[in-house]
């Protein structure tokens, strides 16, 4: 199924965003993780190597992973809401999200988690409400066909802003409980 979808998305010409793309990012790890990511769309690194969060932002996003003993290929899935960088890493069009959302709602049916975490405004906005606001909505619990779905700070926001880290790490020490919860009541992590 995965390989299905890779070719629909790597042959995807729905939005001009394709003209400018190096590589279509479809997402990775592994592909039945428990915990999806979602974040806003491919950088400059990840447009030239093809593999999502390889970036800055993606460096840090490991750090945090790490903190939580999570690994990208055991537990993680990392996807984006739309799959080609956009021109100067601008935010996506609303036009833009809404042709790419069918590709990831399709790709969170496949890898069926039991946690989502979305980073950042776009990706809570594109999956879950239009009208959220990332700095009101992060750190609560909501609720996507079933899935918890915890929404935090883009990893880009806290290299921008330091003093967020706070405030995610707060969110992923609730994601790790959660993952306690419905997963695994033994995952260790040494600071929760």
């Amino acid at each position: 199924m995965f390989d299905k979808i890779k070719e629909e998305i790597n042959n995807c010409q729905k939005c001009d965003l394709y003209k400018s793309r190096n590589k279509a990012i479809v997402g990775n790890g592994n592909p039945n993780a428990e915990i999806f990511l979602i974040g806003e769309a491919p950088g400059f690194e990840e447009d030239k190597k093809g593999i999502a969060f390889v970036g800055k932002s993606g460096q840090l996003l490991d750090k945090i992973l790490a903190a939580c003993n999570f690994d990208r290929e055991k537990h993680i899935y990392i996807g984006n809401i739309i799959k080609c960088r956009p021109p100067q890493n601008r935010k996506p069009t609303k036009e833009e999200m809404e042709v790419c959302l069918p590709f990831l709602k399709r790709q969170i049916e496949m890898v069926d988690p039991k946690i989502i975490v979305l980073l950042g405004s776009t990706a809570i906005k594109g999956l879950l409400d239009p009208y959220a606001k990332i700095t009101r909505d992060r750190g609560n619990w909501k609720m996507y066909e079933k899935r918890f779905v915890m929404p935090t700070f883009h990893p880009s926001a806290l290299l921008r802003n330091p003093a967020l880290k706070k405030d995610v790490w707060e969110d992923f020490k609730k994601i790790i409980v959660k993952y306690r919860e419905l997963v695994d009541a033994n995952h260790e992590c040494k600071y929760i």
